[in-house]
């Protein structure tokens, strides 16, 4: 049997889809690498919103999903941009979504990382109301118990008039930290509004500001998320890290061979394409546990061209294709996203995810992810 799915050139094409999924099961946390998948979450179909409101979210079905990542062993990295923060999730959502995350992640004892940002300032806000939003959220995420993740501030990026700045307001966070933080830098090709983060768009001098951020708190970084789409400069910043400094690859074009690592040291991950590769990803961090870092690249490889169909430009619509892959799976009942992301890709775009997913074997019942891609189809008017 086939199914008819459109190209990029609008015509058709036909695909036969797999009849048996890969043989994914749950698994222990694991030895070699700590692992975050950052998590989406799943709307509310019913809610009569609209995409100016606030995000009305199926509170049920999305802790639901972050049980699915922790049975396998992966940490959950909760309300960072896959759960639409600032496209779509305010932050009374994020808190909402932070609290009941953390609580859940005691109850099973799963690990969870939380996203702490300045997204409840809502207009333009100088270097002190900037720290005084993050010192709000920072509260909030280490009186749930997780360890935060210090998002990069849009606002910040906005008010910032050089490196000082975010010396400064950096500076001041990791000294009241209560426990180590996770630095992210998130690149322009996730949210154009980070342009020239760091005090500059020259990527050295970037970097050398973001460094010199840690080395005067080593003791207050557990580690760095670098979410830059590069992996050289990834592997220079690892490099350059003070000693006991975790590298967090977020890079989800060449993950593997960031997590791989070589002989001079390896990233660890807190990645978006986790969230639809869970279960293969816990898989290969399996094999990697035991030494092989062969059998690892050999599971993992193969993902990397839906990874970066996924990731495609315009990148921070990313999320979009991920909800998408979560309802063929089975993980949600419909195709909404908060804020009507759904719409923010194309069919040929979805067409190609759902084959790349389904020949790596993601789909648990290929069959329902089949019928599932027909009904999407049909909406378009595509007849089989």
């Amino acid at each position: 049997m086939t199914i008819r799915l459109p190209d990029f050139k609008g015509g058709m094409r036909a695909y036969e889809p797999r009849t048996e999924p890969l043989a994914l099961t749950p698994g222990a946390p694991f030895t070699s690498r700590t692992v975050y998948s950052a998590a989406h979450v799943v709307a509310d179909p019913y809610a009569d919103v609209s995409p100016d409101s606030a995000a009305a979210v199926d509170w049920d079905a999305t802790l639901a999903f972050r049980r699915h990542l922790w049975s396998h062993g992966l940490g959950v990295a909760e309300a960072m941009d896959t759960a639409q923060r600032g496209m779509g999730l305010d932050w009374a959502g994020a808190a909402e979504l932070i609290r009941r995350s953390a609580a859940e992640a005691k109850a099973v004892g799963g690990l969870i990382a939380c996203g702490v940002g300045t997204d409840q300032l809502t207009g333009p806000a100088s270097p002190a109301e900037v720290r005084a939003a993050y010192e709000e959220q920072l509260a909030l995420v280490e009186e749930s118990g997780a360890r935060a993740i210090l998002m990069a501030s849009r606002a910040l990026a906005a008010a910032a008039s050089g490196p000082e700045d975010y010396l400064e307001v950096y500076g001041h966070l990791l000294r009241q930290a209560t426990e180590p933080v996770v630095l992210h830098w998130l690149g322009p090709m996730f949210d154009p509004a980070l342009e020239g983060y760091w005090g500059s768009s020259d990527l050295d001098a970037a970097t050398d500001t973001f460094l010199d951020v840690i080395a005067a708190h080593p003791d207050k970084v557990d580690g760095i998320k670098v979410s830059l789409l590069d992996a050289q400069r990834e592997i220079d910043i690892r490099r350059r890290l003070p000693q006991g400094v975790r590298c967090y690859t977020g890079d989800d074009f060449n993950y593997p061979e960031l997590i791989a690592g070589d002989e001079q040291g390896f990233s660890h991950a807190l990645l978006g394409i986790f969230d639809p590769l869970g279960p293969l990803a816990a898989q290969a961090v399996r094999v990697l546990d035991t030494g092989n870092a062969a059998g690892f690249r050999e599971l993992l490889d193969p993902t990397v061209e839906l990874s970066r169909h996924l990731f495609q430009t315009p990148t921070r619509f990313y999320k979009t294709g991920v909800v998408f892959l979560a309802w063929l799976a089975g993980h949600q009942s419909h195709f909404t996203m908060v804020g009507g992301l759904q719409s923010a890709r194309s069919l040929p775009h979805f067409a190609r995810a759902y084959e790349l997913a389904d020949g790596l074997g993601l789909f648990p019942d290929p069959k329902l992810a089949e019928e599932r891609m027909k009904n999407l189809l049909s909406l378009y008017g595509v007849a089989q």
